[in-house]
């Protein structure tokens, strides 16, 4: 049984497009961009070939280039043409682009050519911020739209981990510069969503503080033995879809962890949105990464 996925509805082409269906509808009939196979109902069926073309025709029309001057070019002059952009803008869409066709296609190989690509103009961290971040933004929405089977996004997930991973190794074979703070990373218990709070370490290392990372689920128990080993703790907590209750859980912390220790808790995520009021004023909600970044 195989995964990848070979025909799209015109409804998959609108979604990882852009382009809205009776508009697609409409450029078929009257330039003849695609040409659709018919299901036996007459239901249109797109093919890979249709999905890469389709991309790149979004990708120029995005760009300046009217629909009328596109249809008159050959596929492998339209092929040209798009990667002939150079601007840090078009690099960007065009990334975005052929990382999720990489992930349809289960297709490593594209996924390290365009990142090996962009890391020719690029550093890792405006890699991650213009490209990774829009794009595990718009694959957010093809999973909730069922445009994709849970196992792409597992796919193109950890091979952003697997990047993310090799940075964070590279930064931390350099001595910290900055040691009158020690940040401790954790995900709470049975949260396992970590690209985020993993980029987070990433960031902090980045700018040269030490950075404790104890990785997914960790039960708060654990961390009072880091209380008798460092001062000046700030720990570090991603609230994607755990803890259930986070009034009771910053409660919690507060009591057994901060009250006895110079120390304060940092908190992201989109649970961590719904955080209106702390017991104490040493845990911080942060609305967004840049903020806590702006902190360091």
């Amino acid at each position: 049984m195989s995964y990848i996925k070979k025909q799209f509805s015109i409804k998959d082409l609108e979604v990882l497009s852009g382009i809205k269906a009776h508009t697609l509808r409409m450029w078929e009939k009257r330039y003849g961009i695609l040409t659709p196979q018919r299901t036996d109902t007459n239901i249109r069926t797109y093919g890979l070939d249709d999905l890469q073309k389709l991309l790149n025709i979004s990708f120029l029309n995005e760009n300046g280039y009217k629909i009328s001057r596109i249809s008159k070019l050959k596929d492998e002059e339209i092929n040209e043409l798009v990667k002939s952009f150079s601007s840090t803008n078009h690099s960007n869409d065009r990334a975005i682009k052929s990382f999720t066709l990489s992930m349809y296609n289960f297709d490593q190989n594209l996924f390290f050519d365009t990142y090996n690509s962009l890391l020719k103009t690029k550093t890792f961290r405006e890699i991650f911020y213009q490209v990774f971040i829009p794009l595990l933004e718009s694959i957010g929405l093809l999973w909730q739209t069922n445009s994709i089977h849970p196992v792409h996004e597992h796919f193109i997930s950890n091979l952003i981990k697997q990047k993310l991973l090799l940075n964070i190794e590279n930064l931390q074979q350099q001595k910290p510069q900055k040691t009158h703070l020690n940040f401790v990373l954790f995900l709470p218990e049975n949260e396992v969503h970590d690209l985020g709070i993993l980029y987070t370490n990433y960031e902090i290392l980045l700018h040269g503080y030490q950075a404790i990372y104890l990785g997914q689920s960790l039960p708060m128990r654990d961390l009072k033995f880091l209380n008798k080993v460092y001062d000046n703790i700030r720990f570090i907590s991603y609230f994607t879809v755990k803890p259930v209750n986070e009034a009771k859980y910053l409660e919690q912390f507060n009591n057994e962890i901060l009250s006895t220790i110079d120390a304060e808790l940092w908190v992201l995520g989109k649970k961590s949105e719904a955080i209106t009021e702390t017991p104490s004023d040493r845990i911080k909600p942060m609305k967004s990464l840049e903020e806590l970044v702006r902190k360091l």
